[in-house]
């Protein structure tokens, strides 16, 4: 996970999350910091001791990603985010076919990034936030070989069954995910509409695969 890598990353599909192995749903009262750092600290124990992870088996990778990512992220806000206007415009079912196809390519994305992991270490800064704050930024630095490499994490509280912190966006060396695939998929969109923005994502995601 070295500058170059994540810069490029940052540039074009901006990966999520720096999380960690399946583990059960903790409290809804935990810090949004204590969160990212939990999570954060799990994955790379998790990267240090399975031999296949660590050498690079994506398909471990990526049913660790899913399996941990996606019941701390509020995936429905940030595909909404990132599509912008046309998500209103998109029927239920172009909804969900949007969530799944943005879903499978941001974890086989980010299963590639774990896979460049080595022996980077997390420190996550103090939390500039008030008691009662719903939404916060908490800002990170993978720290190893070079140069530290910013990234920082946007959380909401949600309240209800599942309460707690959410991540909704990332930020990769001054690139926030959701900005980074708003103005793509704006693109798309205006120049195929929304069935047209499913088709390339569901084209990019088997190709991916097929790699």
């Amino acid at each position: 996970m070295n500058r170059r890598f994540l810069g490029r990353m940052a540039a074009s599909l901006v990966t999520v999350l720096a999380l960690g192995m399946a583990v059960p749903v903790r409290a809804a009262d935990e810090a949004p910091d204590g969160l990212v750092q939990r999570l954060s600290n799990e994955v790379l124990e998790s990267l240090r001791a399975d031999k296949s992870i660590k050498a690079g088996d994506i398909d471990k990778i990526i049913v660790l990603v899913d399996k941990t990512i996606m019941p701390n992220v509020n995936f429905r806000r940030m595909t909404a985010a990132a599509v912008g206007p046309g998500w209103r415009q998109a029927s239920p079912e172009q909804q969900k076919r949007l969530q799944d196809e943005f879903k499978i390519l941001l974890v086989r994305t980010y299963a590639g990034a774990l896979a460049q992991v080595n022996d980077q270490s997390i420190i996550v800064k103090p939390l500039r936030a008030g008691p009662d704050d719903k939404d916060v930024l908490v800002r990170t630095e993978v720290r190893g070989r070079g140069e530290p490499i910013q990234l920082d994490y946007r959380l909401e509280k949600t309240p209800g069954q599942g309460a707690g912190w959410k991540i909704y966006n990332l930020n990769v060396l001054g690139a926030w995910l959701v900005e980074t695939y708003r103005s793509q998929f704006a693109q798309e969109i205006n120049a195929r509409g929304i069935d047209g923005l499913i088709g390339t994502l569901s084209a990019r995601n088997k190709s991916n695969a097929a790699r």
